[in-house]
């Protein structure tokens, strides 16, 4: 397949999963579906799928770990400027540690310290969503590589 078809293919996939969240988001009242980062991470997700950044392990652990950092640091510490910029810090350094390097999880402890959002934040969006956005991404993945045999 040529770089025209990927690149509908993959804005269809960004299109179906932000779509898909945006729609769950919308008919609920029980908690968020979608956050902001999933936009950037339906960049790298459908646009640059082979990327080591764009993998499910990457994606989901990535988002998990750096929301708890910051849903931990609304809990526990507090919110200041510098709080901020140490857990944004923690949270960088742990994604390199436990090799779940997701640049789009960076914003989630900023996110959810602006917001003050609390541990149900962990499940609903970043847990269901992120494991939305992988799945999503895997159909299209291979659906793609069908298409290009």
């Amino acid at each position: 397949m040529n770089q025209y078809g990927m690149a509908l293919i993959s804005g269809i996939g960004a299109a179906l999963a932000i779509g898909l969240l945006s729609l769950a988001d919308s008919m609920t009242t029980a908690g968020l579906w979608l956050m902001a980062p999933f936009g950037a991470t339906a960049v790298l997700v459908f646009g640059v799928p082979d990327s080591p950044l764009a993998q499910p392990k990457n994606v989901i652990a990535g988002h998990l770990l750096t929301a708890f950092i910051g849903v931990f640091f609304v809990a526990f510490i507090g919110v200041t400027p510098l709080t901020m910029a140490i857990a944004s810090g923690l949270a960088v350094s742990a994604m390199l540690l436990t090799k779940t390097t997701h640049p789009p999880a960076g914003a989630n402890p900023l996110l959810i310290m602006l917001t003050g959002q609390s541990w149900s934040f962990l499940v609903t969006p970043v847990l269901i969503g992120a494991l939305v956005m992988v799945l999503i991404g895997q159909m299209v993945k291979h659906r793609g590589w069908v298409l290009s045999r």
